[in-house]
């Protein structure tokens, strides 16, 4: 039991003493790492403070170095802005100075000139003195006081100016005559050359076939007393030319050329021609023409629909089936006319029989133009006043090409009616390639016009319709450019009636809400 005690104090002996064995020497080691640790935290802080009083060295450097630099920079910028200040109150004094020498200047004039002013108020006032004795003289010499002299002079002036002034006028007169003259012979030129195409041959003149070239010199007869009979009975100018197996028929009445046309068939089938029988067949042509005209006269009525004609006046509108218009038959013309003005009349809601009636008789005094002088629109007035047509209808046809006002609403359809059916295609023996190369060279003339963008021919050829360009042409240059473009159509294109240019300008603005 002993023992064991003992062994064990031995062993708490032993354990304790390892315990302050191990503390010593962990004492030992720890000591010798904290000195360690604080020596390196002692070099760390030394080495940062060294660094830090060299950052803070050159950061000072630094800072002393841009002072410096401003510094001059302010220096220099005030150096400059002395420099211009001196040199501007060098060019005020200067100024100062020239002013003031100028002034001087203008005050040496200013009393020179009122000491000029004041020599001419002495002198005028000597020449007021001296003209004052002149005309004291001047009147006992002539023994005639101012007034007098004045009238005399007056009076003697005028008589020069009248002179001068009728020399001019004879002048003026004369030359204005030449003008008109000249102008004139223009205007019936430049008519001829548009209307002397080759439907004027056409619509004056008519071909009757011969059986064989022999048939001449019978229809000619012994000594001609053949063809004086035909030509007296229808007279007509009968002209038997080179052309083979063919007599021509001339005469402006084209009503008489195709009785002549007829009779002179008749006797080429009959074989007989003298002047018995040729008198006979006139007849017999007249009688047939007359049929044919008051047919057509009906049918003509009776296609439009309108009725209670005066019987005369179905016999002229008969009369218009041998009449041609650049080269479109008046009577078909006047048919569809009154079909044109009528269906207007019926969409706007107006009096449908009477636009048809004004329509199919607006060109009734081509009937007669060849009889009676006048042109068909007074002709027609007159024809139908005669026949008691109603006042409207008579308007109606006056004022179809513009001549008179129109009173109603008809009468200016009927006037619409007549250009559109002149200026349909074909209806004046114009092909329709024609027709489209006459538009497209209208909208050439145009479109080569300096200011114009873009240009459309429109009803037919009878208007065009120009757009201008709104940055090249003005609202005022616009009239010019119009008259421009007129003046180019008229000098290069020929044209029936007349061709109304129509320039717009407008100006657009466009945008576009996102």
């Amino acid at each position: 039991m002993l023992t064991k005690l003992m062994i064990a104090l031995c062993m708490v002996f032993v354990l304790a003493v390892g315990l302050l064995i191990g503390y010593i020497i962990r004492k030992n080691v720890g000591e010798k790492a904290i000195g360690s640790a604080e020596t390196k935290a002692r070099n760390l802080i030394l080495d940062a403070e060294n660094r830090a009083e060299t950052i803070k060295k050159e950061i000072t450097l630094e800072a002393k170095e841009d002072a410096h630099r401003l510094r001059s920079e302010a220096e220099r910028e005030v150096r400059e802005r002395r420099s211009e200040i001196q040199k501007s109150e060098r060019r005020l004094i200067q100024k100062e100075e020239s002013i003031d020498r100028k002034l001087e200047n203008v005050e040496k004039k200013e009393e020179s000139i009122a000491n000029k002013e004041q020599e001419l108020i002495e002198k005028n006032k000597e020449l007021d003195g001296f003209l004052a004795k002149q005309m004291e003289e001047l009147e006992r010499i002539s023994g005639l006081s101012v007034d007098d002299a004045k009238a005399i002079l007056l009076s003697n002036c005028e008589k020069e100016v009248r002179h001068e002034a009728s020399i001019m006028i004879k002048d003026i007169e004369s030359k204005a005559k030449e003008e008109a003259d000249k102008r004139a012979k223009e205007i019936i030129t430049g008519a001829i050359q548009r209307c002397a195409a080759d439907h004027v041959a056409e619509s004056t003149v008519s071909v009757v076939p011969l059986p064989n070239d022999e048939m001449k010199g019978r229809i000619i007869g012994r000594e001609g007393r053949n063809i004086r009979s035909i030509e007296t009975l229808t007279g007509v100018e009968l002209i038997i030319d080179d052309t083979p197996e063919a007599v021509i028929l001339s005469g402006f009445d084209p009503v008489r050329r195709e009785i002549a046309r007829i009779a002179l068939e008749k006797l080429i089938v009959d074989g007989r021609i003298h002047p018995a029988r040729i008198e006979e067949m006139v007849e017999k042509a007249e009688r047939e023409v007359n049929n044919i005209i008051k047919e057509e006269g009906e049918q003509a009525t009776f296609e439009v629909g309108i009725h209670n004609l005066h019987p005369e006046l179905i016999k002229l509108l008969g009369r218009l089936k041998y009449r041609t218009s650049y080269g479109q038959n008046v009577l078909k013309h006047s048919v569809e006319v009154a079909h044109l003005a009528g269906l207007m009349a019926g969409e706007l809601g107006l009096d449908v029989k009477l636009a048809k009636r004004a329509g199919l008789l607006h060109d009734i005094g081509k009937a007669l133009d060849h009889e009676v002088e006048g042109t068909h629109v007074d002709i027609g007035i007159d024809v139908l006043k005669k026949y008691k047509e109603s006042e409207m209808v008579i308007n109606g046809m006056a004022a179809h090409h513009g001549d008179y006002e129109p009173k109603s609403m008809e009468a200016v359809l009927i006037a619409a009616a007549d250009a559109l059916s002149a200026a349909r295609p074909g209806a004046r023996r114009e092909t329709l390639e024609t027709y489209i190369k006459r538009l497209q060279k209208l909208e050439d003339i145009a479109n080569t016009t300096p200011g114009v963008d873009k240009s459309f021919a429109i009803q037919a050829g009878r208007e065009i319709r120009v757009i201008a360009k709104p940055d090249a042409v003005n609202d005022e240059e616009i009239v010019f450019l119009a008259r421009e473009i007129s003046k180019k159509i008229e000098s290069e294109l020929e044209y029936p009636g007349q061709i109304k240019v129509n320039v717009v300008r407008e100006t657009r603005a466009i945008d576009y809400a996102k």
